[in-house]
């Protein structure tokens, strides 16, 4: 009798990401294809678990994407497309549709990956969100200028987290806007901008069910810092709060509407200042990028990425999930860009400082502990720290632009 052969899985990934999804699919007795963009295809991939890698101009480019992953399907029965950064998600429910293999298809990508697609979908389930418009119709837009107090972000639909967003305060910047970005204007979305603190969730679903969720607080929302620089942190909520409930409850009520299929989401709403009530902002069917995977890990164990993993083969074998055990410490996240290219970091010896961020023009912790006072402490401690002594001004230079 011949021996069942290994799952295939082809994971696609626009940056170096999702190493513990690749490890642990492989110690699972999966058969890896990696197939990322040629400008990344020298970083630290984990090529011991990696079956097969190949690289190209741009994995989102189609047909050439399409015309690759039918190639590779000629010899190979593949199983599993996973996409393991935001910008993969579209392209993995593309080609999943095109090869008829299980997971998220392209309309369901859409909740996931368009923020205008999401909009339109929370909307239809009652789930409480900035007002907005599509920027098809003219007339629409007017009726929503005129009906929605300004200031207005003018979002992109199909970008990650807060990039490519513009803020803007009257109708005649709203035209100006459309006018420079021509037919690709249709590809944006116009909001009410509600100034508020931001939230993220970080979930693993299962069958409809949240089995993990955290809920963290960041300290200046990521737009403020896209657009105008600052320091970045992000801390896991005591879990008991009632803001935390309260956000828990929201994400549960939004991943069911927006039916995901089971697996990692990075999820975003505000506590708007005007009114106390938790609006949706974003959600992503992935894991939380800017580190915050080792934040969770640091205050649970939870592996986001290898739990992301085992939950794709449950579904693959048809068996079921079971969470490991875990944790309930606290952890937290704190980042900047720094004046210096080797910011001198040794003079902070705090015993809770468990990773140390390791990039030129970056400075950067994580921090852990069972005591969630202590990590508030901390981080108000290092937020003054950072703004005197590496904190980077000058946004318009090159290395200001790094990403976290």
């Amino acid at each position: 009798m011949n021996e069942k052969r290994p799952y295939t899985i082809l994971c696609l990934a626009n940056a170096c990401k999702g190493a513990p999804f690749v490890v642990e699919a492989k110690q699972q007795g999966c058969y890896i294809i990696l197939l990322t963009n040629e400008e990344h295809g020298d970083e630290a991939w984990p090529h011991d678990s990696i079956d097969e890698f190949y690289k190209m101009p741009d994995i989102s480019v189609q047909p050439a994407i399409t015309y690759a992953v039918s190639y590779l399907a000629r010899g190979r029965k593949i199983d599993s497309i996973v996409a393991l950064d935001d910008y993969d998600v579209a392209t993995a429910a593309s080609l999943r549709e095109h090869l008829r293999l299980p997971g998220m298809g392209e309309s369901g990508a859409r909740y996931f990956r368009d923020k205008l697609g999401m909009r339109v979908r929370a909307q239809s389930q009652g789930i409480l969100q900035p007002p907005f418009t599509a920027v098809f119709n003219y007339d629409d837009l007017r009726i929503f200028m005129a009906d929605v107090a300004p200031p207005w972000v003018l979002k992109p639909r199909f970008e990650a987290g807060a990039v490519g967003i513009q803020k803007l305060s009257d109708a005649v910047a709203v035209w100006r806007a459309l006018e420079n970005l021509g037919d690709k204007q249709s590809y944006y979305l116009l909001e009410q901008f509600l100034p508020g603190d931001v939230y993220h969730v970080d979930t693993l679903m299962w069958q409809g069910e949240p089995l993990f969720a955290l809920v963290s607080k960041y300290g200046a929302p990521p737009l403020s810092l896209t657009q105008g620089g600052g320091i970045f942190n992000t801390r896991i909520l005591a879990r008991e709060s009632d803001e935390a409930q309260m956000v828990l409850a929201a994400n549960k009520q939004l991943l069911n509407a927006l039916q995901h299929p089971g697996g990692a989401a990075h999820t975003e709403f505000i506590r708007a200042h005007a009114d106390g009530r938790f609006y949706f902002l974003e959600t992503a069917a992935r894991v939380g990028g800017a580190n915050i995977d080792k934040m969770v890990k640091a205050a649970t164990g939870i592996d986001l990425w290898a739990e992301a993993a085992r939950i794709e083969l449950a579904k693959l074998r048809g068996e079921a999930y079971e969470l490991p055990p875990h944790r309930n410490d606290y952890a937290a996240l704190i980042t900047c860009l720094a004046r210096q290219e080797h910011p001198d970091l040794s003079t902070y010896t705090d015993a809770e400082i468990v990773w140390r961020l390791d990039k030129p023009y970056h400075a950067g912790f994580l921090l852990a502990s069972p005591d969630a006072g202590r990590i508030e402490e901390l981080l108000g401690n290092y937020n003054g720290r950072f703004a005197q002594e590496f904190l980077h001004h000058q946004q318009s230079s090159k290395k200001a632009r790094t990403t976290f």
